[in-house]
C-alpha cells in the first residue's frame, strides 16, 4: 500500500530554539533568515494599491501588466519581448512549485525536474509535490550551475531545467545564454529565475542589457521561460505579483492551464506593479541600500573572524562556516549578535557547510546589530 505523502518540516520554522537564543538580546532578534524584503514600497505604488478594484482581474494579466514589463525588459535588459509572450503570476513561488505539475501534464513520458544543487529549496519541492524526480545539478566553485555534470539520462527525462542568476543563496551568476543553448540541444525547457536581477553587483555598466547573460531572453524565447517578482525589485512581497516570459507555445500551453486553476494576480497588485515597473528610482535607492548592508554586515562577520568573498549578485552573503559546523555558526551569531540566519543545508546537501544572511532589515535594526559587536 502506497503511503501518503507527508510534507517535511518547513525550513524556517526549525529556527525557532535560534529565534530563543536571539532574542534574548536587548533589543530582541535581527531576523535575516529569511529574504523578505522589510523597506517601505515606493508612495506612487501604494497610491495604485489603494486606487484600484474591479471585476475579476485577468488571469494571464492586464494589456497593461505586460505592456510595462514588456517595456522593462527593453529598457533595463535589453531584450524585445512581445507582451504576447508576457503572463502573470501570484509572485513566483507559486510558480516555481506549481510548475513541474502542469509541466507533466503537458508531456507525462518525463518526470525529472533539474535544479542547481546549491538553490531555493521551492524547485525540489515543486518536483516533490508534483510526484517527480527531484535531480540537483553540481555547481562550480563559484556557485554556478555546471551544465556538463548533467547525467543524459536525466536530460532524456527532464521536464525541465532551473537555473537562478543571481543566485540564492551564493549570489553566484550563471552563463544564461550556455543554459538556454544547452536546453535547446536536449530538448529541455529551461526556466531561469530571475527576481535578483536588478541587484547584480559585478561586471554591470549602466545598462544592464549591455551585460551578457542577465536574462535568458538574450538568447531568443524559444525553449525558456524567465521568470520575474517585484517581490525583491519593489518591496513587494506582500502584493505577489510576478510573470513569466518566453516561448510563446509554452507562456500560452501554461496561461491556459492556469486560467482555470483560477490563479490570478489581484487587480488592484496589477496595477501596484504597472506603477513599479514604470519608476526606476526607487530601484535605485534599494541598490544602494542593500549594497551598503553587504559592506556594513560583512565588516562585523569579519571582526568575528569569518572570511567569505562578497556575492556577485543579490542580497545574501553566504559565510563559511569554521569546521563546517553551520548549526554552530548559526548558534553563536544568535547568541553573541542576536541574529537569526539560516544554515546552508536549507538550500541543499551540497551547501551543508554555510550559512547565509540576508540583509534584508533596515539600517536601525542593523545598528542593533553593529552595537552587539
Amino acid at each position: 500500500m502506497t503511503e501518503p505523502f507527508r510534507p517535511p518540516p518547513y525550513p524556517y520554522d526549525r529556527l525557532d530554539a535560534v529565534r530563543e537564543l536571539a532574542e534574548r538580546h536587548h533589543g530582541s532578534a535581527v531576523d535575516l533568515s529569511v529574504g523578505t524584503p522589510c523597506d517601505e514600497p515606493a508612495p506612487a505604488v501604494l497610491d495604485a494599491l489603494r486606487s484600484s478594484a474591479g471585476p475579476y482581474p485577468a488571469s494571464i494579466g492586464s494589456a497593461a501588466f505586460r505592456g510595462a514589463v514588456s517595456e522593462w525588459f527593453a529598457r533595463r535588459l535589453g531584450v524585445v519581448v512581445d507582451p504576447g509572450d508576457v503572463a502573470a503570476c501570484v509572485g513566483t513561488k507559486e510558480f516555481v512549485a506549481g510548475l513541474p505539475h502542469w509541466l507533466r501534464l503537458r508531456d507525462p513520458s518525463r518526470d525529472t525536474v533539474l535544479y542547481p544543487a546549491v538553490s531555493y529549496p521551492s524547485y525540489a519541492m515543486g518536483a516533490l509535490l508534483a510526484g517527480c524526480r527531484a535531480v540537483p545539478v553540481a555547481v562550480d566553485g563559484e556557485w554556478r550551475t555546471d551544465l556538463s555534470t548533467i547525467d543524459p539520462t536525466d536530460a532524456e527525462r527532464a521536464l525541465c531545467l532551473w537555473v537562478n542568476t543571481p543566485g540564492n543563496p551564493a549570489g553566484g551568476l550563471d552563463d544564461l545564454v550556455a543554459a538556454a543553448e544547452w536546453g535547446r540541444a536536449n530538448g529541455v525547457p529551461v526556466c531561469s529565475d530571475e527576481c535578483y536581477v536588478e541587484f547584480t553587483w559585478e561586471g554591470e555598466p549602466a545598462v544592464l542589457g549591455q551585460a551578457p547573460g542577465r536574462t535568458i531572453l538574450e538568447a531568443g524565447g524559444e525553449g525558456v521561460l524567465a521568470v520575474h517578482s517585484l517581490s525583491k525589485r519593489s518591496n513587494l512581497a506582500g502584493v505577489r505579483a510576478g510573470w513569466y516570459a518566453g516561448d510563446r507555445e509554452l507562456v500560452g500551453y501554461l496561461s491556459e492551464l492556469r486560467k482555470h486553476a483560477g490563479l490570478m494576480v489581484p487587480g488592484p497588485a496589477q496595477a501596484a506593479a504597472v506603477a513599479a515597473l514604470g519608476d526606476q528610482g526607487h530601484v535605485t535607492e534599494q541598490r544602494r541600500r542593500y549594497r551598503d548592508r553587504l559592506d556594513r554586515l560583512a565588516a562585523v562577520l569579519r571582526g568575528l573572524g569569518l572570511r567569505f568573498p562578497m556575492p556577485a549578485g543579490g542580497f545574501y552573503l553566504w559565510v563559511p562556516a569554521p569546521n563546517g559546523d553551520a548549526w554552530g555558526l548559526v548558534e553563536h551569531l544568535a547568541v553573541t549578535l542576536g541574529i537569526v540566519a539560516s544554515p546552508g543545508e536549507f538550500y541543499g546537501d551540497a551547501a551543508a557547510d554555510h550559512v547565509r544572511l540576508a540583509v534584508v532589515q533596515p539600517d536601525s535594526v542593523l545598528d542593533l546589530v553593529a552595537d552587539r559587536a
